[in-house]
């Protein structure tokens, strides 16, 4: 069977989808994810969805290309263009967290818990993690996947309840097993560090200053967590 690679990103998504999805991909760019997923028999079916005609298009190319089957295409804003009863898998990956957390507001039945949602926020996680907590969702697994050079998470959610510490809305609800928790969380911590020190130089914004010095303390009390999680030690 021919066959493509899906990069470590898609790769991971990919391996989440339950065998037998009925799966919407939010933002399908060229399809890959649904196409390899049909070509895979993993997906009973899948609707390819994105906001504007050129990527749709290049949708059906991959499709076109691939032989896929299966894959219904549709032009339109988030899920405005699925029903509930269409998928029960749905994949938001790509884009920021506010841009995801803004779309399932539109879509309240996406936490009816008969969904389930895999979603990989580029920025902004910490947006999306405040918005599931604060909407009828729960984180049940996150993951990190290391991609061109730049770690993402990915988190499988569904309709639930959950709170989150200020640690695990910025440095993830449920890493401390992951190999690339560490490098996260510092990374986390160095941007934020950058951040101050800008304030602090441009003598303004006293307030914000300590809000993000809150959540420095926080990422560093949760690094310190992963440390003995995984038995490291200076």
């Amino acid at each position: 069977m021919r066959d493509f690679t899906l990069t470590p990103r898609l790769r991971l998504l990919a391996d989440w989808v339950p065998p037998g999805a009925r799966l919407a991909d939010v933002g399908t760019d060229h399809a890959y994810l649904p196409v390899w997923l049909r070509l895979h028999g993993r997906a009973a079916s899948a609707i390819a969805c994105d906001l504007r005609e050129g990527p749709l298009a290049r949708a059906r190319e991959t499709g076109r290309a691939w032989g896929a089957d299966g894959i219904d295409y549709r032009l339109g804003d988030g899920l405005a263009v699925v029903s509930p009863e269409e998928a029960d898998t749905i994949v938001i990956a790509g884009m920021g967290g506010e841009n995801i957390a803004a779309i399932l507001a539109r879509a309240p039945w996406a936490a009816d818990g008969r969904h389930t949602l895999l979603l990989q926020p580029q920025s902004r996680a910490e947006v999306l993690r405040a918005f599931l907590a604060e909407n009828g969702y729960a984180i049940r697994r996150e993951a990190l996947v290391k991609d061109r050079g730049t770690i993402y998470p990915v988190m499988e959610a569904g309709g639930g309840s959950m709170s989150l510490t200020l640690g695990q809305c910025y440095g993830g609800a449920d890493l401390l097993q992951d190999p690339l928790g560490d490098r996260y969380i510092i990374e986390k911590i160095i941007r934020l560090q950058a951040a101050v020190a800008g304030i602090n130089r441009s003598g303004g914004g006293q307030e914000k200053g300590d809000a993000l010095r809150e959540i420095i303390t926080a990422l560093l009390s949760m690094r310190e967590e992963w440390r003995n999680a995984n038995g490291s030690r200076d």
